[in-house]
Protein backbone atom coordinates (compact mmCIF):
# COMPACT_ATOMS: atom_id res chain seq x y z
CA UNK A 1 0.00 0.00 0.00
CA UNK A 2 1.48 3.37 -0.96
CA UNK A 3 1.63 6.42 1.29
CA UNK A 4 -1.33 8.13 -0.43
CA UNK A 5 -3.61 5.14 0.26
CA UNK A 6 -2.45 5.05 3.87
CA UNK A 7 -3.10 8.77 4.17
CA UNK A 8 -6.64 8.40 2.84
CA UNK A 9 -7.47 5.61 5.32
CA UNK A 10 -5.80 7.11 8.37
CA UNK A 11 -7.12 10.66 7.96
CA UNK A 12 -10.64 9.29 7.47
CA UNK A 13 -10.28 7.17 10.63
CA UNK A 14 -9.11 10.24 12.57
CA UNK A 15 -12.15 12.40 11.77
CA UNK A 16 -14.11 11.04 14.76
CA UNK A 17 -11.58 12.54 17.16
CA UNK A 18 -12.93 16.07 17.51
CA UNK A 19 -10.60 18.95 18.24
CA UNK A 20 -13.00 21.81 18.74
CA UNK A 21 -15.81 21.72 16.23
CA UNK A 22 -19.27 20.22 15.96
CA UNK A 23 -19.34 16.79 14.41
CA UNK A 24 -22.00 15.06 12.36
CA UNK A 25 -21.92 17.26 9.28
CA UNK A 26 -21.74 15.21 6.10
CA UNK A 27 -22.33 17.65 3.23
CA UNK A 28 -20.88 17.12 -0.21
CA UNK A 29 -20.99 19.50 -3.13
CA UNK A 30 -23.56 18.75 -5.83
CA UNK A 31 -23.08 19.19 -9.56
CA UNK A 32 -21.35 22.49 -10.20
CA UNK A 33 -20.67 23.00 -6.49
CA UNK A 34 -17.39 23.28 -4.71
CA UNK A 35 -16.17 22.14 -1.29
CA UNK A 36 -17.00 19.19 0.94
CA UNK A 37 -17.65 19.06 4.68
CA UNK A 38 -17.17 15.29 4.60
CA UNK A 39 -13.55 15.36 3.49
CA UNK A 40 -11.06 14.70 6.27
CA UNK A 41 -7.39 15.30 6.79
CA UNK A 42 -7.14 18.92 7.88
CA UNK A 43 -8.55 20.32 11.13
CA UNK A 44 -8.18 23.69 12.75
CA UNK A 45 -7.04 24.79 16.15
CA UNK A 46 -6.35 28.14 17.76
CA UNK A 47 -3.02 29.38 19.05
CA UNK A 48 -2.58 31.31 22.29
CA UNK A 49 -2.78 34.64 20.44
CA UNK A 50 -6.06 33.68 18.75
CA UNK A 51 -4.71 32.71 15.33
CA UNK A 52 -6.46 29.83 13.57
CA UNK A 53 -3.91 27.23 12.50
CA UNK A 54 -4.36 24.27 10.14
CA UNK A 55 -3.26 20.83 11.32
CA UNK A 56 -2.74 17.52 9.56
CA UNK A 57 -5.10 15.31 11.57
CA UNK A 58 -4.11 11.69 11.21
CA UNK A 59 -3.71 8.38 13.00
CA UNK A 60 -0.37 6.61 13.15
CA UNK A 61 -2.37 3.39 12.77
CA UNK A 62 -6.04 2.37 12.73
CA UNK A 63 -5.19 -1.16 13.91
CA UNK A 64 -6.22 -1.52 17.55
CA UNK A 65 -6.14 -4.33 20.09
CA UNK A 66 -9.10 -2.84 21.99
CA UNK A 67 -12.73 -3.51 21.15
CA UNK A 68 -14.55 -0.35 22.23
CA UNK A 69 -18.09 -0.80 20.92
CA UNK A 70 -18.60 2.84 19.89
CA UNK A 71 -15.33 3.12 17.92
CA UNK A 72 -14.95 2.64 14.18
CA UNK A 73 -11.41 1.34 14.76
CA UNK A 74 -12.45 -1.40 17.23
CA UNK A 75 -10.74 -4.75 16.71
CA UNK A 76 -13.98 -6.55 15.82
CA UNK A 77 -14.86 -4.10 13.01
CA UNK A 78 -14.07 -5.34 9.53
CA UNK A 79 -12.26 -2.41 7.99
CA UNK A 80 -9.04 -1.98 6.07
CA UNK A 81 -6.08 -1.63 8.44
CA UNK A 82 -2.81 0.11 7.89
CA UNK A 83 -0.10 2.07 9.68
CA UNK A 84 2.53 4.67 8.88
CA UNK A 85 6.11 4.10 9.81
CA UNK A 86 7.40 7.01 11.91
CA UNK A 87 9.61 8.19 9.04
CA UNK A 88 6.79 8.03 6.48
CA UNK A 89 4.57 10.19 8.65
CA UNK A 90 7.34 12.65 9.52
CA UNK A 91 8.26 13.11 5.84
CA UNK A 92 4.60 13.47 4.86
CA UNK A 93 4.13 16.17 7.51
CA UNK A 94 7.18 18.08 6.32
CA UNK A 95 6.10 17.85 2.67
CA UNK A 96 2.68 19.30 3.53
CA UNK A 97 4.27 21.98 5.69
CA UNK A 98 6.69 23.05 2.96
CA UNK A 99 3.76 23.38 0.54
CA UNK A 100 1.98 25.59 3.09
CA UNK A 101 -0.95 23.15 3.39
CA UNK A 102 -0.59 22.85 7.17
CA UNK A 103 1.02 24.56 10.12
CA UNK A 104 1.16 21.61 12.49
CA UNK A 105 0.24 18.02 13.30
CA UNK A 106 -2.58 16.40 15.27
CA UNK A 107 -1.43 12.82 15.93
CA UNK A 108 -3.44 10.00 17.46
CA UNK A 109 -3.36 6.24 17.05
CA UNK A 110 -5.07 2.95 17.68
CA UNK A 111 -3.24 0.75 20.17
CA UNK A 112 -0.71 -1.39 18.25
CA UNK A 113 0.48 -4.51 20.13
CA UNK A 114 0.45 -2.69 23.49
CA UNK A 115 0.35 0.90 24.81
CA UNK A 116 4.13 1.14 25.28
CA UNK A 117 4.92 0.08 21.70
CA UNK A 118 2.36 2.54 20.29
CA UNK A 119 3.76 5.37 22.39
CA UNK A 120 7.31 4.52 21.24
CA UNK A 121 6.21 4.77 17.58
CA UNK A 122 4.62 8.17 18.20
CA UNK A 123 7.74 9.37 20.04
CA UNK A 124 9.94 8.30 17.11
CA UNK A 125 7.70 10.23 14.69
CA UNK A 126 7.97 13.39 16.76
CA UNK A 127 11.68 12.88 17.33
CA UNK A 128 12.34 12.78 13.59
CA UNK A 129 10.29 15.94 13.13
CA UNK A 130 11.88 17.86 16.00
CA UNK A 131 15.48 16.68 15.90
CA UNK A 132 16.15 15.75 12.26
CA UNK A 133 13.90 18.22 10.43
CA UNK A 134 14.13 20.90 13.17
CA UNK A 135 10.37 21.32 12.95
CA UNK A 136 9.12 23.90 15.46
CA UNK A 137 5.48 23.94 14.39
CA UNK A 138 2.55 23.03 16.63
CA UNK A 139 2.08 19.36 17.52
CA UNK A 140 -0.90 17.96 19.41
CA UNK A 141 -0.30 14.34 20.46
CA UNK A 142 -2.73 11.92 22.05
CA UNK A 143 -1.28 10.18 25.08
CA UNK A 144 -1.86 6.43 25.16
CA UNK A 145 -3.60 5.25 28.37
CA UNK A 146 -1.62 2.45 29.98
CA UNK A 147 1.77 3.52 28.59
CA UNK A 148 4.70 3.83 30.95
CA UNK A 149 5.05 7.27 32.55
CA UNK A 150 8.61 7.61 31.17
CA UNK A 151 7.25 7.26 27.64
CA UNK A 152 4.44 9.74 28.36
CA UNK A 153 7.06 12.18 29.62
CA UNK A 154 9.22 11.77 26.51
CA UNK A 155 6.17 12.32 24.29
CA UNK A 156 5.27 15.41 26.30
CA UNK A 157 8.76 16.87 25.84
CA UNK A 158 8.29 16.70 22.06
CA UNK A 159 4.64 17.83 21.79
CA UNK A 160 3.04 21.22 22.41
CA UNK A 161 -0.26 19.85 23.69
CA UNK A 162 -1.29 16.41 24.90
CA UNK A 163 -4.72 14.96 25.45
CA UNK A 164 -6.18 11.79 26.84
CA UNK A 165 -9.72 11.01 25.79
CA UNK A 166 -11.92 10.24 28.76
CA UNK A 167 -14.33 8.84 26.15
CA UNK A 168 -17.43 8.10 28.25
CA UNK A 169 -18.68 10.13 31.21
CA UNK A 170 -18.97 7.31 33.77
CA UNK A 171 -17.16 4.17 34.92
CA UNK A 172 -20.33 2.12 34.30
CA UNK A 173 -20.48 3.25 30.68
CA UNK A 174 -16.82 2.37 30.21
CA UNK A 175 -17.37 -1.11 31.64
CA UNK A 176 -20.25 -1.73 29.25
CA UNK A 177 -18.79 -0.29 26.06
CA UNK A 178 -15.01 -0.18 26.54
CA UNK A 179 -14.15 -3.07 28.88
CA UNK A 180 -10.44 -2.85 28.01
CA UNK A 181 -10.27 0.64 29.50
CA UNK A 182 -10.86 1.83 33.03
CA UNK A 183 -11.36 5.20 34.64
CA UNK A 184 -8.04 4.78 36.48
CA UNK A 185 -6.08 3.98 33.30
CA UNK A 186 -7.28 7.31 31.85
CA UNK A 187 -7.03 9.51 34.93
CA UNK A 188 -3.58 8.27 36.06
CA UNK A 189 -1.66 9.66 33.03
CA UNK A 190 -3.84 12.78 33.16
CA UNK A 191 -2.67 13.36 36.74
CA UNK A 192 0.95 12.63 35.77
CA UNK A 193 0.85 15.16 32.92
CA UNK A 194 -0.61 17.78 35.27
CA UNK A 195 2.20 17.13 37.78
CA UNK A 196 4.91 17.37 35.12
CA UNK A 197 3.45 20.60 33.71
CA UNK A 198 3.55 22.16 37.17
CA UNK A 199 7.15 20.99 37.72
CA UNK A 200 8.24 22.34 34.34
CA UNK A 201 6.54 25.68 35.07
CA UNK A 202 8.49 25.99 38.34
CA UNK A 203 11.77 24.97 36.65
CA UNK A 204 11.44 27.56 33.92
CA UNK A 205 11.27 30.27 36.60
CA UNK A 206 14.53 29.06 38.17
CA UNK A 207 16.45 28.01 35.08
CA UNK A 208 16.21 30.01 31.87
CA UNK A 209 16.87 27.06 29.56
CA UNK A 210 14.85 24.42 31.43
CA UNK A 211 13.08 22.10 28.95
CA UNK A 212 9.38 22.73 28.37
CA UNK A 213 6.83 20.01 28.99
CA UNK A 214 3.49 20.27 27.10
CA UNK A 215 3.62 24.09 27.07
CA UNK A 216 0.11 24.36 25.58
CA UNK A 217 -1.42 22.22 28.35
CA UNK A 218 -3.61 19.13 28.16
CA UNK A 219 -7.19 18.53 27.08
CA UNK A 220 -9.70 15.69 26.82
CA UNK A 221 -12.79 14.62 24.91
CA UNK A 222 -16.11 13.05 25.90
CA UNK A 223 -18.65 11.32 23.68
CA UNK A 224 -22.16 12.68 24.15
CA UNK A 225 -25.28 10.65 23.54
CA UNK A 226 -23.82 7.13 23.27
CA UNK A 227 -24.87 6.34 26.85
CA UNK A 228 -27.72 7.45 29.16
CA UNK A 229 -25.42 9.84 31.08
CA UNK A 230 -27.21 13.17 31.59
CA UNK A 231 -26.06 16.73 30.92
CA UNK A 232 -25.91 17.22 34.71
CA UNK A 233 -23.46 14.31 35.13
CA UNK A 234 -21.37 15.43 32.16
CA UNK A 235 -21.17 19.04 33.34
CA UNK A 236 -20.19 18.06 36.88
CA UNK A 237 -17.47 15.77 35.50
CA UNK A 238 -16.26 18.62 33.29
CA UNK A 239 -16.05 20.97 36.26
CA UNK A 240 -14.11 18.45 38.34
CA UNK A 241 -11.66 17.81 35.46
CA UNK A 242 -10.90 21.52 35.23
CA UNK A 243 -10.43 21.82 38.97
CA UNK A 244 -8.46 18.63 39.63
CA UNK A 245 -6.39 18.21 36.47
CA UNK A 246 -6.15 21.86 35.32
CA UNK A 247 -7.20 20.99 31.77
CA UNK A 248 -7.11 23.65 29.08
CA UNK A 249 -10.22 22.33 27.36
CA UNK A 250 -12.83 19.62 27.59
CA UNK A 251 -14.20 18.79 24.13
CA UNK A 252 -17.62 17.27 23.59
CA UNK A 253 -18.30 14.98 20.66
CA UNK A 254 -21.88 14.23 19.62
CA UNK A 255 -22.08 10.47 19.09
CA UNK A 256 -22.09 9.36 15.46
CA UNK A 257 -23.62 5.88 15.18
CA UNK A 258 -20.97 3.70 13.52
CA UNK A 259 -21.80 0.33 15.06
CA UNK A 260 -24.93 -1.74 15.56
CA UNK A 261 -25.09 -2.76 19.20
CA UNK A 262 -27.96 -3.22 21.64
CA UNK A 263 -26.15 -0.97 24.14
CA UNK A 264 -25.84 1.91 21.66
CA UNK A 265 -28.35 4.18 19.88
CA UNK A 266 -29.63 2.74 16.60
CA UNK A 267 -27.79 3.50 13.38
CA UNK A 268 -30.49 5.91 12.19
CA UNK A 269 -30.13 8.12 15.30
CA UNK A 270 -29.17 11.71 14.55
CA UNK A 271 -26.05 12.98 16.39
CA UNK A 272 -27.22 15.06 19.41
CA UNK A 273 -25.72 18.29 18.11
CA UNK A 274 -27.93 20.52 20.24
CA UNK A 275 -26.77 18.77 23.41
CA UNK A 276 -23.19 19.22 22.27
CA UNK A 277 -23.86 22.90 21.57
CA UNK A 278 -25.47 23.53 24.97
CA UNK A 279 -22.58 21.76 26.72
CA UNK A 280 -20.06 23.98 24.93
CA UNK A 281 -22.07 27.05 26.01
CA UNK A 282 -22.14 25.81 29.61
CA UNK A 283 -18.42 24.96 29.46
CA UNK A 284 -17.77 28.58 28.46
CA UNK A 285 -19.78 29.77 31.48
CA UNK A 286 -17.71 27.55 33.79
CA UNK A 287 -14.37 28.76 32.43
CA UNK A 288 -14.95 32.49 31.90
CA UNK A 289 -18.16 33.62 33.62
CA UNK A 290 -17.77 32.29 37.15
CA UNK A 291 -20.71 29.88 37.05
CA UNK A 292 -20.66 26.56 38.89
CA UNK A 293 -22.10 23.39 37.38
CA UNK A 294 -24.76 23.08 40.08
CA UNK A 295 -26.06 26.58 39.26
CA UNK A 296 -26.88 25.59 35.68
CA UNK A 297 -28.35 22.14 36.36
CA UNK A 298 -29.26 20.14 39.44
CA UNK A 299 -30.50 16.73 40.46
CA UNK A 300 -34.10 17.54 39.56
CA UNK A 301 -33.28 19.23 36.25
CA UNK A 302 -30.59 17.16 34.57
CA UNK A 303 -30.98 18.30 30.93
CA UNK A 304 -30.38 21.65 29.29
CA UNK A 305 -33.33 23.54 27.88
CA UNK A 306 -33.28 23.13 24.09
CA UNK A 307 -34.88 26.54 23.44
CA UNK A 308 -32.81 28.87 25.62
CA UNK A 309 -29.06 28.95 26.18
CA UNK A 310 -27.85 28.07 29.72
CA UNK A 311 -27.13 31.68 30.71
CA UNK A 312 -30.58 32.96 29.69
CA UNK A 313 -32.16 29.93 31.33
CA UNK A 314 -30.39 30.72 34.59
CA UNK A 315 -31.38 34.40 34.38
CA UNK A 316 -35.06 33.65 33.74
CA UNK A 317 -35.14 31.31 36.70
CA UNK A 318 -33.32 33.70 39.07
CA UNK A 319 -35.33 36.89 38.77
CA UNK A 320 -34.34 37.83 42.32
CA UNK A 321 -30.79 38.54 41.06
CA UNK A 322 -32.00 41.23 38.62
CA UNK A 323 -32.07 44.04 37.64
CA UNK A 324 -28.34 44.73 37.56
CA UNK A 325 -27.34 48.41 37.51
CA UNK A 326 -24.66 48.67 34.81
CA UNK A 327 -23.31 51.88 36.37
CA UNK A 328 -22.74 50.32 39.80
CA UNK A 329 -22.60 46.53 39.57
CA UNK A 330 -19.46 44.49 40.14
CA UNK A 331 -17.76 42.82 37.16
CA UNK A 332 -18.95 39.39 38.31
CA UNK A 333 -22.58 40.59 38.41
CA UNK A 334 -22.34 42.08 34.91
CA UNK A 335 -21.16 38.73 33.56
CA UNK A 336 -24.44 37.16 34.71
CA UNK A 337 -26.52 39.41 32.47
CA UNK A 338 -27.58 37.81 29.14
CA UNK A 339 -26.15 39.86 26.29
CA UNK A 340 -23.09 41.00 28.24
CA UNK A 341 -19.92 39.04 27.57
CA UNK A 342 -16.43 39.18 29.01
CA UNK A 343 -15.21 41.93 26.67
CA UNK A 344 -18.33 44.11 26.99
CA UNK A 345 -18.26 43.76 30.81
CA UNK A 346 -14.65 44.97 30.86
CA UNK A 347 -15.52 47.86 28.56
CA UNK A 348 -18.43 48.85 30.80
CA UNK A 349 -16.16 48.91 33.86
CA UNK A 350 -13.66 51.12 32.02
CA UNK A 351 -16.21 53.44 30.37
CA UNK A 352 -18.34 54.18 33.44
CA UNK A 353 -15.31 55.73 35.18
CA UNK A 354 -15.68 58.60 32.71
CA UNK A 355 -19.46 59.07 32.52
CA UNK A 356 -22.83 57.62 33.46
CA UNK A 357 -23.73 55.08 30.81
CA UNK A 358 -26.98 55.19 28.83
CA UNK A 359 -28.48 52.42 26.69
CA UNK A 360 -27.06 53.95 23.51
CA UNK A 361 -23.59 53.76 25.08
CA UNK A 362 -24.00 50.08 25.89
CA UNK A 363 -24.64 49.23 22.26
CA UNK A 364 -21.38 50.91 21.29
CA UNK A 365 -19.60 48.84 23.95
CA UNK A 366 -20.75 45.57 22.36
CA UNK A 367 -23.72 44.75 24.61
CA UNK A 368 -26.55 42.85 22.87
CA UNK A 369 -29.39 45.06 24.03
CA UNK A 370 -32.11 42.81 22.69
CA UNK A 371 -31.13 40.31 25.37
CA UNK A 372 -29.70 42.55 28.08
CA UNK A 373 -32.49 45.17 28.19
CA UNK A 374 -34.75 42.92 30.26
CA UNK A 375 -32.21 42.48 33.05
CA UNK A 376 -30.48 45.83 33.55
CA UNK A 377 -30.92 49.28 35.01
CA UNK A 378 -29.25 51.95 32.94
CA UNK A 379 -29.33 55.74 33.34
CA UNK A 380 -32.51 55.61 35.40
CA UNK A 381 -34.34 53.34 32.99
CA UNK A 382 -35.71 50.21 34.67
CA UNK A 383 -35.47 46.72 33.33
CA UNK A 384 -38.44 45.38 31.39
CA UNK A 385 -38.22 42.16 33.41
CA UNK A 386 -39.89 44.11 36.21
CA UNK A 387 -42.69 45.39 33.98
CA UNK A 388 -43.22 42.45 31.67
CA UNK A 389 -44.23 38.91 32.38
CA UNK A 390 -41.62 36.19 32.17
CA UNK A 391 -43.31 34.78 29.08
CA UNK A 392 -43.09 38.13 27.31
CA UNK A 393 -39.38 38.31 28.05
CA UNK A 394 -38.90 34.76 26.82
CA UNK A 395 -40.79 35.53 23.60
CA UNK A 396 -38.45 38.42 22.84
CA UNK A 397 -35.37 36.25 23.45
CA UNK A 398 -36.32 33.49 21.02
CA UNK A 399 -35.88 33.57 17.26
CA UNK A 400 -38.97 33.14 15.10
CA UNK A 401 -38.06 29.54 14.26
CA UNK A 402 -37.39 28.58 17.87
CA UNK A 403 -40.51 30.39 19.02
CA UNK A 404 -42.63 28.39 16.57
CA UNK A 405 -41.14 25.13 17.85
CA UNK A 406 -41.65 26.21 21.44
CA UNK A 407 -45.30 27.00 20.75
CA UNK A 408 -45.67 23.65 19.03
CA UNK A 409 -44.55 22.09 22.30
CA UNK A 410 -47.32 23.90 24.19
CA UNK A 411 -45.29 26.85 25.47
CA UNK A 412 -46.56 30.45 25.49
CA UNK A 413 -50.18 29.38 25.05
CA UNK A 414 -52.85 31.91 25.99
CA UNK A 415 -53.49 31.78 29.72
CA UNK A 416 -50.57 29.47 30.24
CA UNK A 417 -49.35 28.75 33.73
CA UNK A 418 -46.29 30.34 35.30
CA UNK A 419 -43.35 29.59 33.03
CA UNK A 420 -41.06 26.78 34.10
CA UNK A 421 -38.44 26.19 31.48
CA UNK A 422 -37.21 23.04 33.11
CA UNK A 423 -40.55 21.28 32.70
CA UNK A 424 -40.34 21.20 28.90
CA UNK A 425 -40.20 17.82 27.21
CA UNK A 426 -36.57 18.46 26.40
CA UNK A 427 -35.68 15.25 24.59
CA UNK A 428 -38.62 15.60 22.22
CA UNK A 429 -37.89 19.25 21.62
CA UNK A 430 -34.24 18.56 20.86
CA UNK A 431 -35.33 16.05 18.23
CA UNK A 432 -37.51 18.70 16.62
CA UNK A 433 -34.74 21.31 16.64
CA UNK A 434 -32.28 18.92 15.04
CA UNK A 435 -35.01 17.96 12.64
Amino acid sequence: MDVFDKLKILTDAAKYDVACTSSGVDKRAGAGGIGSAAASGICHSFSADGRCISLLKVLLSNACIYDCQYCVNRSSNETQRTAFTPRELAELTMNFYRRNYIEGLFLSSGVLKNPDYTCEQMIETLRILREEYRFHGYIHAKAIPGADHRLTERLGMLADRMSINIELPSQRSLQLLAPDKSKQSILAPMGYIKQRIQEATRDIVKYRHAPKFVPAGQSTQMIIGATPDTDFQILNLTESLYQKYKLKRVFFSAYLPVAENALLPSLDTQPPLWREHRLYQADWLLRFYGFAANELLDGEHQSFNPFVDPKCNWALNHREFFPVDVNRAEYEALLRVPGIGVMSAKRIIAARRMATLQEADLKKLGVVLKRAQHFILCGGRSASLIKCSQQTVLRSLLSQKTLALYRAQGGLAAGAEQLSLFELPAAQAITLLEG
